[in-house]
């Protein structure tokens, strides 16, 4: 079985493929997934249509578990869909995938006003992340201010997915799973790994 350092190293061996424009010539298709789910890892990515995770690290079909929501925020159901892949799938990484120019990332350090609820709800819970950066009131976030931010906020969703699964906790004591983050750029096609998983 694949061990969580082997899980990232695909992943970045991926990444590089894609960035340089060299895909796999023959990834798992369709039908090579029929069966049981066997993926490496899951990845907690934003929902932003620029980053298809799947294609961002070069991964065919049934590798990869995707979660995907506004801000990457690991909230209920997502936090219960990862355990999920952890306790039925056997994934051996969690990722948690943030992206350079984050709206729901801007959206916090800006707060505009007149949120639907639902969509205030995950803003509130990017801006838990990024409280400590928040700009003064009126001022336009800087670029490297929204970087950090984007990084701050991958960091914080791991840590929600650390402290809030007993399951988790338990598997990563165990050394059976590690969790990770990284930011993708859009502009480049490069993933940052903001630390090699603990």
């Amino acid at each position: 079985m694949i061990t969580p350092a082997e899980a990232l190293q695909r992943l970045r061996a991926g990444n590089a493929r894609f960035a340089k424009g060299t895909p796999n010539p023959s990834p798992r298709s369709r039908l090579e997934a029929m069966g049981a789910q066997r993926p490496f890892a899951a990845v907690l990515g934003c929902s932003d249509s620029r980053c298809p995770v799947e294609a961002v690290f070069d991964q065919g079909f049934g590798e990869l578990f995707v979660v995907r929501v506004a801000g990457n925020v690991a909230d209920g159901p997502q936090l219960g869909s990862i355990e999920f892949a952890v306790r039925h799938l056997g994934v051996r990484l969690i990722l948690v995938l943030g992206h350079q120019s984050c709206g729901a990332v801007q959206a916090a350090l800006q707060r505009p006003a007149d949120l639907p609820p639902a969509l205030e709800r995950v803003i509130d819970a990017v801006e838990a992340a990024v409280s400590h950066l928040l700009p003064v009131a009126g001022v336009e976030p800087s670029e490297a201010l929204l970087e950090s931010a984007v990084s701050a906020n991958a960091r914080h969703a791991a840590e929600a997915l650390r402290s809030g699964s007993s399951l988790i906790a338990s598997e990563l004591e165990r050394g059976r799973v590690a969790i990770a983050c990284a930011v993708y750029a859009l502009d480049t096609g490069i993933v940052t790994f903001l630390d090699d998983g603990a």
